[in-house]
């Protein structure tokens, strides 16, 4: 069975009084005591209430949402990022490296942070929080939960063109301008793939970490007019403020509601044009670009950090400290600071929260020239990040390719070949499958039951059936068959498929649009998921769900978004 965890509440104001956590200094610290206190001390629950200012103090701390990826888009914390309990194996070593940091996870109310955090505690993390109340109890305690994904980033992008005064046009001001061939340049700031599924007639794709760094090889007149468009609003306002940051002459203008106001004014898009390869940097724009940086890091004030002062932080037990590479995956592949992950910059901007779970944690930026790191460093530290950029040319690192995905699962039952787990069901044996919902939708076997990681509990079930579990993702496939060894089953097997190979060992394949149902489908984010797809209502609202989360943030929130200030020459 389940061993049961027992866990203690520790109110911040009992932590202050023994001067564990100083919310002044924002430090925290484990003082000696006995074991039993020290345990006490990792098993501790915390209220709404008494996480709220921790989110914004000095100290370092991660605060997981450890629901599913559709539970976490309907409403979440501005300050939460999501380590879905279904892969938090897999997920929190990357996202929270340092084991003895302060960790708080929340869930729906259901129960599931105290798996998660047994979980947590097997992978070695040593100060553990729950959330009391999980997502209900922070809304209850009269805090909002912010739907969609991304939120600081895309709130920090709308805050950015208010504060910055981000120049705009309209899709129709640019249609116009396109078919009276005025000199105008469409560059699309999204990365190569999302460019490939729908992008705007004569953009190019230049991601936004690229822009500053490739526009010089691209012979743009400088009186020609840069028009920057994403899917939405924040990376069309966050590459159109990089260029202005940066100094270029040319009128550079965001595309109000990227791709997705282009078609709402009745305007065609392009599907599945290949972008072109990025321009080669020749010597002068090297050169170039290595001035450019030094402007900017000397006009913003920008932290540097030599590579000898890295290593001693590397090997710091008492900080977190990130290492992103944020150049081009082919650039990284080629050469790399040993311990960096590739995370290019204008992702890292974008979805910040997909790399990093660390509030305070330092973060440390790589580049060749210095321009990418800056403009990186620029955004992150404007929303509140510990940042500061190598002074290194990584570009001269000889390194071998880093895998970073690690699948921390053991689990003691037993690996079957598919043929095997066909003549199993067919002599009466429960079959399984942990595959996303909307892959199981699209193909699984006959007769199997889809099941997610944080519901195994609820599954309808004795201990001494034979349960077989599969599914297309070999992370999701363990964590259920670990959740049911503690639970005691004993007949338990395990395969990774996927439809043709279940076809193949004699499955029947079948589609089921409508099962598991929409409310059961807690791993997928219903919330405008198609407005690329045709869907008009959709995005326009979530355009407007955009444009209005600056007016659901809190005084605290606000208060660590900082933008730079505008260029002068801009």
């Amino acid at each position: 069975m389940i061993r049961h965890l027992h866990f203690y509440k520790q109110p911040l104001e009992a932590l202050m009084q023994r001067k564990q956590f100083d919310i002044a200094s924002g430090t925290y610290k484990i003082m000696a005591t006995s074991a039993k206190s020290k345990e006490r001390t990792r098993m501790n629950s915390i209220s709404p209430k008494d996480l709220k200012p921790m989110l914004t103090a000095k100290a370092e701390i991660a605060f997981l949402d450890v629901r599913e990826h559709g539970q976490y888009g309907e409403g979440h914390p501005f300050f939460s990022v999501n380590v879905s309990y279904s892969k938090i194996e897999v997920e929190a070593p990357l996202l929270v490296p340092r084991k003895d940091v302060i960790v708080v996870v929340m869930d729906d109310g259901d129960g599931v942070s105290k798996r998660a955090a047994n979980t947590l505690q097997k992978l070695g993390y040593t100060n553990v929080m729950i959330l009391e109340g999980g997502a209900p109890g922070w809304a209850e305690a009269g805090y909002t939960l912010f739907k969609g994904v991304n939120v600081p980033s895309k709130t920090f992008g709308e805050l950015v063109e208010h504060e910055c005064l981000t120049p705009s046009l309209s899709a129709e001001e640019l249609k116009l301008r396109l078919e009276q061939n005025e000199p105008t340049v469409v560059l699309d700031g999204r990365p190569g793939h999302e460019y490939l599924k729908m992008s705007i007639p004569s953009a190019r794709s230049c991601p936004n970490a690229e822009l500053a760094y490739r526009i010089p090889t691209l012979a743009v007149d400088p009186e020609t007019t840069l028009v920057i468009n994403c899917a939405g609003r924040t990376r069309s306002i966050i590459g159109a403020e990089t260029l202005r940051q940066c100094g270029f002459s040319n009128s550079i203008l965001a595309l109000r509601n990227g791709t997705q106001g282009w078609v709402l004014s009745g305007f065609n898009l392009n599907y599945g044009i290949q972008p072109e390869p990025l321009p080669s940097i020749d010597p002068e724009a090297r050169a170039q670009a290595t001035r450019t940086a030094k402007n900017l890091i000397e006009r913003l004030a920008l932290r540097q950090i030599s590579p000898e002062l890295l290593k001693i932080w590397e090997k710091d037990p008492e900080r977190t400290t990130y290492i992103f590479d944020v150049r081009t995956k082919e650039e990284f592949s080629a050469g790399h600071w040993p311990s960096a992950q590739h995370a290019p910059g204008g992702q890292l901007v974008q979805a910040t929260d997909q790399h990093l779970a660390v509030r305070n944690a330092r973060i440390v930026l790589c580049d060749d020239t210095g321009l990418r790191a800056a403009t990186t460093a620029m955004w992150l530290r404007g929303m509140g990040h510990d940042v500061t950029i190598l002074e290194e040319d990584v570009s001269q690192a000889i390194t071998s390719n880093i895998d970073y995905t690690v699948v921390n699962i053991v689990v003691d039952a037993q690996l079957v070949s598919p043929e095997d787990a066909f003549k199993r069901f067919a002599d009466g044996a429960i079959l399984v499958d942990t595959s996303r919902s909307q892959n199981y939708r699209r193909g699984h076997a006959h007769g199997s039951i889809w099941i997610t990681r944080s519901r195994v509990t609820n599954f309808d079930c004795h201990s001494d059936d034979t349960i077989i579990v599969t599914g297309q993702e070999k992370s999701l496939i363990l964590g259920v068959v670990r959740d049911f060894l503690e639970l005691g089953f004993t007949e338990l097997f395990w395969f990774e498929g996927a439809p043709e190979i279940w076809r193949r060992a004699g499955f029947e394949i079948e589609q089921t649009p409508d099962c598991p149902t929409d409310s059961e489908c807690i791993d997928f984010l219903f919330f405008v998921h198609d407005r690329h797809e045709g869907n008009m209502d959709a995005a326009r609202r979530y355009l407007e769900w955009e444009t209005g989360l600056l007016a659901q943030l809190d005084d605290q929130e606000r208060g660590i978004l900082q933008p730079p200030q505008s260029n002068s020459t801009q």
